[in-house]
């Protein structure tokens, strides 16, 4: 995950008995439903977010 890179982003995990702030986070990044992938840049504010919730994520490179 390189910064600056468009990064397509993934949820494969459910919110449910998590960390208030953890479902923040992903509201945050536009993901509130399993199987739905959002295409962002990947900024330090993106990555961070992401960070934090990366067991919920799976994350690639974008075309």
């Amino acid at each position: 995950m390189a910064k600056g890179k468009k990064l397509k982003i993934t949820q494969t995990g459910s919110p449910i008995r998590r960390d208030k702030t953890q479902r923040a986070t992903l509201v945050g990044l536009g993901l509130n439903k399993l199987h739905r992938s959002i295409e962002v840049e990947g900024t330090p504010e993106v990555l961070g977010q992401v960070k934090k919730v990366h067991h919920l994520l799976k994350v690639e490179e974008a075309a």
